[in-house]
């Protein structure tokens, strides 16, 4: 799926104020398509995983997508023995989850009370994508720190560079 960058925004303009974006969260085109696609195939149910990448790099590289175990179109869980698998195995090879994602079936593509009571990693870029309109893409980036939700931009690119950072500060 490409050529979807830069679809309408409906609501995103609305709820970011000047100054509110504070960082680029920078994926490359296989690994956007890819989750967009995991959302549209799990649909009604939302879809979830991470993107992990070098611990204190920032560097989104490697796609994981994981099973709602709530296989739910209102909530996601990971699957707790997945999710120990996985956690286990970022631990070997010194990663993190620098990108968790999932997606909203039937709502716009911004973290829900509940999204946010839920985020425990710091440090990550939460990714969300909204599936409830099958003609359009919405796709967008937070971070959530104690509570406190900070939009940020996406960039898809052809092909990361790790030259460059994949998530980035703006200057």
């Amino acid at each position: 799926m490409t050529g979807w960058v830069g679809c309408r925004r409906r609501w995103s303009d609305r709820r970011r104020s000047a100054g509110s974006l504070g960082r680029v969260l920078t994926l490359d085109q296989v690994t956007a398509d890819a989750i967009i696609a995991q959302a549209r195939r799990d649909h009604p149910d939302e879809a979830c995983g991470i993107i992990a990448g070098p611990a204190g790099s920032d560097r989104a590289e490697r796609l994981i997508p994981m099973a709602n175990a709530e296989r739910s179109p209102t909530f996601y869980r990971l699957e707790p023995a997945e999710q120990l698998r996985v956690w286990r195995e970022m631990d070997d090879r010194d990663e993190v989850p620098v990108v968790i994602y999932h997606s909203h079936t039937a709502t716009e593509a911004y973290p829900s009370r509940t999204d946010i009571s839920y985020a425990s990693e710091a440090e990550a870029h939460y990714l969300l994508v909204s599936t409830r309109d099958p003609d359009a893409v919405e796709l967008r980036s937070y971070r959530i720190v104690a509570g406190r939700v900070t939009e940020e931009e996406v960039r898809v690119v052809e092909a990361l560079s790790f030259g460059a950072v994949a998530a980035e500060t703006r200057p």
